[in-house]
């Protein structure tokens, strides 16, 4: 199916499947059973409430909504309201492209921004970070994830593979989580280009502070006379 939409097409029905409450595949699938294949903004443009009830109760379909939901959802299908439109292309990256580098994820709900609260950001952009190299490796979307029982553990999962976490706010318990799945979480209060902030850290990667020497296994500055000590002795 993803091969059959286009990145705006899925955003939309990401969001719209957000507004109904029901899962951004069921809702695809339901579309596509209405609509000629490829998806596309073009089609979902030609929505109507009636369509899209019609959609969702069809064979199979999926429960029919509150008329104000199907209303809020065909606004997001016409592409009105819709943030982060212009999503950033990730750089191509494979495993071990990048010597001695952190992964860094990102909240984020527009574009490339850092500007999202971890519990409710749209999206995580996946950086890779090492001394003299950056890419932006994903972007990752959070929709499915809002569907689990736990959504909190959901979205760690989204990120376990990452070193560090940036995001605006997280509450005490989905910080416990995100530590849990072994990801260093760190509050940057004020939205900004999130490519700016992952430009700090990698300034910081050649004489790390100690919580970023622990994530990269490596002994902070300050601790180095006494790691040459032990081995002298």
């Amino acid at each position: 199916m993803n091969t059959s939409i286009t990145r705006e097409a899925a955003l939309r029905i990401g969001l719209a499947a957000r507004a109904l409450e029901v899962s951004p595949r069921e809702l695809t699938l339901a579309l596509a059973e209405k609509l000629d294949l490829p998806l596309s903004e073009t089609k979902l443009a030609g929505c109507s409430v009636e369509f899209l009830r019609e959609a969702m109760d069809g064979d199979g379909g999926i429960c029919v909504a509150e008329k104000e939901d199907l209303k809020k959802a065909v606004r997001l299908l016409w592409g009105e309201g819709v943030t982060g439109s212009e999503l950033p292309r990730p750089d191509a990256y494979t495993d071990g492209d990048m010597p001695r580098s952190v992964r860094l994820a990102c909240a984020s709900n527009n574009g490339e921004m850092l500007d999202g609260h971890f519990g409710s950001c749209e999206r995580f952009l996946i950086y890779q970070v090492s001394a003299d190299e950056l890419r932006l490796v994903d972007v990752r979307s959070t929709l499915e994830a809002d569907h689990a029982e736990d959504k909190n553990v959901a979205r760690s999962a989204l990120i376990a593979d990452c070193d560090v976490l940036y995001v605006q706010s997280i509450g005490g318990p989905a910080a416990a989580k995100v530590i849990r799945a072994n990801v260093h979480p760190v509050k940057i209060p004020l939205p900004g280009p999130a490519r700016d902030s992952a430009v700090r850290l990698q300034a910081s990667l050649a004489s790390p502070p100690p919580w970023l020497a622990r994530v990269m296994g490596v002994t902070p500055p300050s601790l180095e006379r006494f790691a040459t000590a032990d081995e002298d002795a």
